[in-house]
């Protein structure tokens, strides 16, 4: 039988203060921060209490994840090992490590479901540069996407359905569906994830019971750079809700799929924050993390990809 592996890849985090320097020089390509862009990040970190629980989050899903797979017929020894795009361990270096090792196969899996040639493909890239530069083969099944995957579907559409009873009005709640914005040059080469991110939030509001909730999409935590992002921004857009007198909103970050920076600080305190000043009530979904269901959802995207593979 050939041994097995998965490559769980995200993007990474600062272990805390004294990493923050080099995790966003790293985020630069190498472009050190300015000292007020350096003490910005250190005031988000510091209001999520000095460190992201990401690396923590992405270790206990790779673990969950191995112990689903083990009980897939053929995936009964797979490993799974964590890869980081901007902290260790770093995708390339977990890549090489799995060919020293004499790994056979390795499932690529991003735990990001929706596919952009600026997120998801980069990763990929780093795990097949590693493969390249290798004098070893391997058999390598990279998953592109997964934003349609039943199990995640049915995990938003549970925590949308737990979120609005926090509501005093549950049927005056407005869901707006959230991910992280991009460039708006991705939309000139036809890239998928704008699409792919309404995919999800339509496949999620469908499987709700009726009555459903009416529904918003909106983007968060654009770069600080001078090209246009993806808009409407997730500030922008409550302020329209507020302006038409929408006071009630759920916040549903589909494009992320574990607690971090963008959800901790651009949501809880940022955004809740804004949502105060309008006089609105704002809440958000619980994030998926290392939820035993949503670890047996990567799971099944994984032997997914096995099973497209042999056909």
């Amino acid at each position: 039988m050939a041994a097995r592996a998965v490559l769980l890849m995200a993007y990474g985090a600062a272990q805390g203060q004294d990493d923050l320097e080099r995790y966003y020089t790293h985020i630069r390509q190498g472009r050190a921060p300015s000292a007020a862009e350096l003490e910005n990040l250190r005031v988000r970190y510091e209001a999520i209490g000095g460190r992201s629980p990401l690396t923590d989050i992405t270790g206990r899903q790779a673990a969950g994840l191995e112990s689903a797979l083990r009980r897939w017929p053929g995936f009964e020894s797979t490993r799974v090992v964590v890869g980081m795009k901007h902290s260790p361990p770093f995708i390339a270096d977990s890549m090489a490590r799995l060919l020293a090792e004499g790994v056979e196969e390795v499932y690529g899996l991003v735990l990001a479901p929706h596919f952009s040639s600026m997120s998801v493909a980069h990763y990929l890239k780093e795990a097949e540069q590693a493969i390249s530069t290798s004098k070893r083969r391997i058999r390598w099944i990279p998953t592109a996407n997964w934003h349609l995957a039943s199990g995640l579907i049915d995990l938003w559409a549970e925590r949308i359905e737990e979120g609005v009873q926090r509501f005093s009005r549950p049927e005056s709640v407005t869901v707006l569906f959230t991910a992280h914005s991009l460039p708006e040059r991705i939309l000139q080469s036809g890239d998928p994830y704008p699409e792919q991110i309404q995919q999800t939030g339509h496949a999620v509001m469908a499987q709700l019971r009726a009555p459903r909730p009416a529904y918003r999409f909106g983007w968060q935590s654009a770069g600080k750079t001078r090209e246009p992002w993806l808009g409407p921004d997730l500030l922008s857009t409550l302020s329209s809700l507020a302006a038409e007198g929408k006071g009630e909103v759920l916040v549903c970050p589909v494009g992320f799929v574990s607690d971090h920076l963008e959800i901790l600080y651009d949501l809880d305190v940022e955004a809740r924050a804004h949502a105060k000043r309008l006089g609105m009530h704002l809440e958000r979904t619980r994030s998926l993390n290392d939820d035993p269901r949503f670890v047996q959802t990567l799971a099944w995207v994984v032997a997914h990809a096995r099973m497209a593979e042999a056909n």
